[in-house]
């Protein structure tokens, strides 16, 4: 029998005084069994960094044509198209194609050796953003996973601030490709 996966439920507050984004999202996330606490708190941190109306997590793991969030208009065109982790350079180029921005959070300790083998092939791919999440970040994030999260985000000057009851991460992004 197939492992199931994991239901996450959060309430998460946003203040984002760079966008003037301001709102609380009740979300559920579904955990697959390969995807570890981490991973699932970078795809909640890119939620709160791009947060809109129409912002959604997808299938993600269980679809591998789908990224882990994704924003469409009103016509189901993909204005946004999120990944997280260390996708291949075709994934990338494909999501470029089907999409009017693509944005990667890679978050490993390996991050700069992934980026490095493969940046080359997206020097076309203009569109494309790719932001590594400092690995002690990531792991701080990591412990704030609960069954039930209550979380406040806010985001100033470029920096991230998410909160629980316990602790407080300061999330600084390192981009190494910006969409021109």
């Amino acid at each position: 029998m197939a492992l199931k996966a994991t239901i996450y439920k959060a309430e998460l507050q946003i203040a984002d005084m760079d966008r003037n984004y301001y709102q609380t999202h009740l979300l559920t996330l579904a955990r697959h069994p390969s995807e570890t606490d981490e991973r699932m708190m970078i795809r909640l941190l890119a939620f709160a960094i791009h947060a809109s109306d129409s912002l959604t997590f997808t299938k993600g793991l269980f679809d591998t044509e789908e990224p882990d969030l994704w924003q469409k208009d009103l016509t189901g065109a993909i204005e946004i198209w999120i990944e997280v982790g260390q996708p291949d350079d075709k994934r990338l180029m494909k999501a470029c194609g089907r999409s009017e921005k693509v944005v990667v959070y890679s978050y490993s300790a390996t991050s700069h050796i992934w980026f490095k083998q493969i940046a080359n092939k997206l020097e076309r791919a203009k569109q494309l953003s790719v932001i590594n999440i400092p690995a002690d970040a990531s792991e701080q994030l990591q412990k704030m996973a609960n069954r039930n999260m209550q979380l406040q985000c806010t985001i100033q000057d470029g920096q991230i601030y998410l909160t629980d009851s316990e602790s407080t991460v300061l999330v600084e992004r390192e981009n190494f490709k910006d969409e021109r």
